[in-house]
């Protein structure tokens, strides 16, 4: 790339940062189906450790269960007035189902150099072994003691709480970037953390150790939405250099 489409390219992702805001109050405009699916095809691309991807878009299109979760979201008003609902629910056996994907590509494929087969199957098929093992409760409080010692052992994928915590991680990856996505396509959002769980997961009948990290609401903002000054702590306060 040339600086100039460098200098194009930063100023239209500066343009979509920007003008995508928390909103919490949407018109009753439509946003198309091509224009979801647009937007959930961008989402896929968000990175995710050894690109497992442990995460499912459960997009709310019956109206009956948009009212519900509208509900369950403790009747925030960008639930209610939603036009589009996406669950974003995560889950460490979406990765192992994507290592077994990976696997058959692998196997499959006829121009990966075989250094480059050998390396993927090594990195998939140990962590297979990580989500399989390491998932299972009995390491839960033996990482919680660790971690008393050493912190940052507690973001590992590695026991009852530690795993789904992983997999939750990586799928906020791909909500940031889906939001990013409707921003790009003049579609407002706000994430939603304030919801039961529970009764989300009871409603989209979820697989046992799902979690859902947060709930999208999308739309296009009513005259009325309230867009207040941005405020941020300022660079100074955020950034350590060593």
């Amino acid at each position: 790339m040339n600086s100039i489409t460098n200098e194009l390219n930063w100023d239209t992702f500066q343009s979509i940062n920007h003008q995508r805001r928390a909103i919490r109050d949407f018109c009753d405009k439509a946003i198309s189906e091509d224009e979801i699916y647009a937007i959930l095809t961008e989402a896929q691309f968000a990175p995710s450790s050894v690109n497992l991807q442990p995460y499912q878009f459960h997009w709310i299109r019956d109206s009956a269960k948009k009212a519900k979760i509208a509900e369950f979201c403790n009747g925030q008003k960008a639930a209610q007035t939603a036009a589009e609902i996406i669950v974003i629910v995560a889950n460490t056996d979406f990765a192992r189902d994507t290592i077994v994907e990976q696997l058959a590509n692998i196997d499959r494929s006829t121009t990966m150099p075989d250094k480059s087969k050998d390396y993927h199957r090594k990195n998939l098929t140990k962590f297979d072994k990580i989500l399989k093992i390491g998932g299972l409760p009995i390491w839960t409080p033996i990482v919680s003691l660790l971690s008393m010692l050493r912190p940052c052992l507690s973001l590992l994928p590695i026991g009852h709480l530690g795993s789904r915590h992983w997999a939750a991680r990586n799928a906020t990856f791909a909500a940031q970037t889906l939001m990013l996505s409707a921003s790009a396509k003049g579609i407002d959002s706000c994430p939603m953390e304030g919801f039961s769980s529970a009764k989300l997961s009871k409603l989209l009948n979820l697989p046992r150790g799902a979690v859902i990290p947060v709930v999208i609401a999308l739309g296009y903002r009513s005259e009325t939405a309230r867009v207040e000054e941005q405020s941020r702590r300022s660079l100074k306060t955020i950034t350590i250099e060593h």
